[in-house]
């Protein structure tokens, strides 16, 4: 059957128009797609996400988003019904999220944001992964009962600790967030980049000057001290555990489930950053090792931790006669350059890159 294209009006000719658009994209997209299928194929597998990390890191990347561009909207949305448009101010309640236009720019592959929530994930999924097992004879935990200490500074601490641990375990069960709980200097980035691509649904110099309002805003209601991480650091630099009761604090918390705060226990006394430390936890491995015996554990303890973290017991167990051999000062001197500022690392390793 021939088709009279006299017979096509206009709306069916800019409907082909934008099939043919479409089109074109889906093929321009063929390649990119062969691309990142050809790049995925060849990660090797100690170094591939694997699903269930691939899928939290997404809702919390995701969750992240939807946070600060809500606070934002709703801010600017009062600005401009405050200024008399009504109109736009429903309208910008109403608009397009930003996350896959974020997404498509590129921004969101930024290696420090990434390091950082690929790094939060695997250790909320540890913590998730690990058996309870240090509850005292009341049934409290360690955390509990250090809200409970006579040292003000301590049950504060934990308290606060607690507290930031009840926001993350919320939003593991229900996928949303109401904090970022990013390091302000990510944060920040964030924040431009929402307001940037909420920008491009907006005109004019009033729009702008709310937006950045609204970002400045949402920079100077942000916390970082919030953060469970940083929580858990505090709590660690109040208790100040002495080496004769570092063992049990570890292997408590580990108990307990509590990785941020096992982390912090650790990165303290080795003179660590956190994000270093639990760099070293959450791979595991040799480098956790060494920092076990750099703390002058001893071999039961170190068993214990190592039957809680390791994901191959039997080659742990094999390991074991080894690591009880090398000394604190070897340990210690192999885990210095880790100690070093982070900005002193960057520098030697790109000079180690280039030579």
């Amino acid at each position: 059957m021939s088709i009279d294209r006299g017979d096509i009006d206009d709306g069916a000719r800019r409907s082909a128009s934008q099939l043919l658009a479409r089109a074109a994209a889906s093929l321009g997209r063929a390649d990119r797609r062969l691309a990142h299928a050809i790049d995925d194929f060849f990660v090797p597998d100690d170094d591939r996400l694997d699903d269930r990390t691939r899928a939290v890191l997404a809702g919390t990347l995701s969750a992240m988003i939807v946070a600060v561009e809500n606070e934002m909207r709703r801010h600017v949305a009062q600005t401009l019904t405050a200024a008399g448009d009504g109109d736009r101010a429903r309208w910008l309640s109403e608009g397009e999220p930003v996350d896959e236009r974020l997404a498509a720019a590129g921004v969101l592959r930024d290696p420090d944001l990434m390091r950082e929530l690929i790094a939060r994930t695997r250790q909320d999924l540890l913590a998730d992964g690990l058996l309870s097992g240090s509850l005292d004879e009341s049934g409290a935990s360690l955390l509990t009962r250090l809200t409970a200490s006579a040292d003000g500074h301590v049950a504060a601490a934990a308290l606060a600790l607690m507290t930031a641990e009840g926001r993350r375990r919320t939003f593991l069960d229900t996928g949303r967030l109401t904090h970022t709980e990013l390091p302000a200097e990510l944060h920040h980035r964030l924040v431009w980049w929402v307001a940037a691509a909420i920008r491009e649904q907006l005109t004019g110099a009033e729009a702008d000057r709310a937006l950045a309002e609204a970002a400045l805003w949402a920079l100077g209601a942000h916390d970082e001290g919030d953060r469970v991480e940083g929580a858990a650091t505090r709590l660690a630099a109040v208790i100040d555990a002495q080496p004769g009761e570092l063992a049990a604090l570890l292997t408590h918390a580990l108990g307990d489930r509590n990785v941020a705060l096992f982390i912090a226990l650790l990165a303290l006394p080795l003179r660590l950053d956190f994000a270093v430390a639990r760099h070293i936890v959450v791979t595991g491995g040799d480098p956790l090792w060494l920092a076990l015996r750099a703390l002058d554990l001893d071999r039961a303890t170190i068993a214990q931790i190592g039957l809680a973290l390791s994901d191959d017991v039997e080659a742990f167990a094999d390991q074991l006669d080894a690591i009880a051999a090398v000394t604190v000062a070897e340990a210690r001197a192999a885990l210095a350059p880790l100690a070093l500022p982070a900005d002193f690392r960057a520098a030697i390793a790109v000079l180690a890159a280039a030579r």
